[in-house]
């Protein structure tokens, strides 16, 4: 523990970033706890390590008192005076009680404390790294799986893909290569650990980014996503430049853009729509490929709407298990309920002939009551 050690703090300094200071202090904790462990619990000891020569001494702190009652933690005032005439009560005096075979105790605690920082910065460089990864798409190896997981290698870390983030669609094999969106990065104190995502909406967006240069650089942006992943998704896009059409600026030349997005998710469907600050027509459009007459908005509440198409197109626009009408409702957030021409026609007449029997029945009431009032 001398010159070799400091050599080892400045080489662990420059090669893993890993504060000199840090270590020696830490070092200096551990080691009053092997001390205490191997020479005595209820010593108040300090133990110094000498930053120039590599030096480790430990001392013993005690209190000057009038009466001593735990030599341990007490020095009498009358010797104290007899090493200082200037002590007084209550000051306090360290004794050297470094043992002689303290070296080897002091090797290997210094062992630990260096591999337990060399750990911890390790850590805290993947989870720096990784957390600069949050929100956006990796390339990764499928590893192996269990109950749970999925376990997909990024490099210097295995993240996990639970089973809520998978997609239906898809099974997973050792050594597949897979694009994985990182949902978020924790921290633990195992160290870290990197939660990914092939089912969550923004792992498409982030797709359109690669793959449409116009997405990325913010020419066309996507406004909203509802996904069913491994099934079918609803994007809805819009242009901040009125010389670009979003929708087949997305699409690609003969589709080449979107197919690629299709391929990357094993066949999962796209629709591709285009936003409108005019609900109804977004509305609209968010049910392509089914066709749209008219748009009603309810007036006491205006986040709800009936949508009404063609007889021959409503089971288009609902879609098979009700699928297009939802994900058209989580695309626009708004409550979407769907009637053909023909219900509508019926709900009108029906809401006629209960005006017109309204009619009839205060008609009735008023012809009673001047007939009575005649009569009186």
């Amino acid at each position: 523990m001398s010159k070799e050690m400091l050599n080892a703090l400045d080489a662990l300094e420059a090669e893993k970033g890993i504060s000199k200071d840090i270590v020696i202090d830490a070092l200096e904790a551990a080691l009053i706890s092997a001390y205490k462990r191997h020479y005595g619990q209820s010593q108040n000891v300090e133990v110094e390590f000498d930053r120039k020569k590599g030096n480790i001494h430990v001392y013993a702190v005690k209190e000057v008192t009038e009466e001593v009652m735990d030599s341990q933690l007490e020095v009498s005032l009358k010797e104290a005076m007899t090493i200082n005439p200037a002590y007084e009560i209550g000051d306090k005096i360290r004794f050297e009680v470094t043992p002689k075979d303290f070296g080897r105790i002091a090797a290997q605690t210094a062992k630990q404390v260096i591999l337990q920082r060399v750990r911890e910065a390790e850590r805290s460089i993947i989870y720096n790294e990784f957390s600069a990864y949050e929100k956006d798409i990796m390339q990764g190896i499928v590893e192996r799986q269990d109950s749970r997981y999925i376990y997909v290698n990024l490099g210097k870390i295995e993240a996990v893909l639970s089973k809520q983030d998978q997609m239906a669609n898809e099974f997973y094999q050792p050594h597949d290569r897979i694009k994985v969106y990182v949902s978020r990065v924790e921290n633990t104190s195992k160290g870290p650990q990197v939660f990914v995502s092939r089912s969550h909406p923004d792992l498409l967006r982030r797709l359109f980014e690669q793959e449409v240069p116009e997405v990325y650089d913010g020419t066309v942006e996507i406004v909203s996503i509802a996904r069913e992943a491994g099934d079918r998704s609803k994007i809805a896009v819009r242009s901040h430049d009125e010389n670009i059409d979003p929708v087949g600026t997305c699409v690609g030349p003969k589709g080449q853009r979107v197919q690629a997005l299709v391929n990357e998710l094993k066949g999962e469907n796209m629709d591709i729509v285009e936003w409108d600050e005019d609900p109804a027509i977004f509305i609209a459009n968010a049910l392509n490929p089914a066709e749209v007459t008219d748009v009603l908005f309810d007036t006491t509440n205006p986040k709800a709407c009936t949508v009404v198409v063609p007889d021959y197109q409503l089971s288009l626009a609902i879609g098979k298990r009700g699928q297009n009408a939802r994900l058209a409702a989580k695309l626009t957030g708004h409550k979407i309920d769907i009637k053909s021409e023909s219900d509508m026609a019926e709900f009108y007449e029906e809401l006629d002939r209960q005006e017109a029997q309204a009619d009839v029945s205060e008609d009735t009431e008023v012809a009673t009551l001047e007939a009575e009032q005649t009569e009186e």
